[in-house]
């Protein structure tokens, strides 16, 4: 729904939810982690239960990107991705809500090297991120160690916007609408560090098809093209949710090497590689809720 068809007082009833639901967060955020974890785990067998049109597309998606796997093995795999999301609902009310030094001790940072030899040079980066589960507290964490802005999608609903966004702002220094090319553009060139996300389904006219998972998906062009304008290093990024579920572990991966090279789709499929190797070491992490195969190439039936 458009914004402008919510009421413009954020005290008409029709945003008393949205209220409840920033309280709810709020308080989640200073809860002991031992509950965090029993809440979030809840939270995720309910949405399994009950979300059929979700558990259906976490299944599609994992059918095509995982054929080697049996019905069983992928029932008990969309089990865990519900369960790991919901883990990541109190992580976001974690990092949105907390100070993230105070989770200084739950990270361990791999390849700082990398990302500390482009600030010495003082260069702007673009940093290639994945729709994980902890994506929200990984931007926390991140902060702790280098300063980043941050692309993303505004939310339809105004207050939860400007929740979303203020907390944002805390933890990164700009929020930047996706849609703001020139913004992001000026940003890295002026020397900040953007963190972007390209792994999620554009529409076609957005896109390129490059494989992933050996299926061809609808790869955004924007990665290539910013890297072209700016001239940025782009840098690959993991983050991932420890097997304990009490620490994590962020990784720098080397600048990728002659990126752009001019060919789109070669540019898309080396995106798409990087993302699907982040993705095969904690598959159940990944946002695979989300209709990742939606834009098929011409001629194909939809899969969902």
């Amino acid at each position: 729904m458009a914004k402008s068809r919510y009421p413009e007082s954020f005290a008409h009833p029709r945003y008393w939810p949205t209220w409840l639901t920033i309280g709810s967060m709020r308080i989640v955020a200073w809860l002991p982690w031992r509950v965090k974890l029993a809440l979030g785990k809840a939270l995720g067998l309910l949405a399994w239960r009950l979300a059929k049109r979700r558990r259906h597309i976490t299944d599609t998606n994992l059918r095509l990107c995982f054929p080697e796997k049996s019905e069983e093995e992928r029932r008990a795999l969309v089990r865990e991705t519900f369960i790991a999301n919901g883990l990541g609902v109190v992580e976001t009310a974690t990092g949105w809500c907390r100070d993230p030094e105070h989770l200084r001790h739950r990270v361990t940072f791999k390849g700082q090297e990398h990302m500390a030899r482009v600030q010495a040079e003082g260069k702007g980066a673009l940093i290639i991120g994945v729709h994980f589960s902890t994506l929200d507290l990984g931007g926390a964490l991140h902060s702790l160690f280098f300063p980043a802005d941050v692309v993303y999608r505004p939310h339809d609903n105004p207050l939860f916007e400007r929740f979303m966004t203020r907390a944002r702002n805390r933890i990164f220094g700009t929020s930047i609408d996706r849609h703001d090319l020139r913004g992001v553009v000026r940003r890295i060139k002026s020397g900040h560090h953007v963190w972007y996300s390209p792994d999620q389904d554009f529409g076609r006219g957005a896109s390129v098809f490059a494989p992933f998972f050996g299926v061809e998906a609808a790869t955004i062009k924007l990665t290539a093209k910013i890297a072209r304008m700016t001239g940025a290093p782009v840098m690959p990024l993991m983050f991932h949710r420890n097997p304990d579920n009490r620490t994590y572990t962020l990784e720098y991966l080397p600048p990728l090497r002659d990126f752009p090279s001019g060919d789109e789709v070669a540019d898309a499929a080396r995106i798409n590689a990087f993302i699907e190797s982040a993705i095969r070491k904690h598959p159940e992490q990944y946002l695979w809720l989300h209709r990742r195969f939606k834009t098929r190439p011409k001629g194909e039936v939809r899969v969902y």
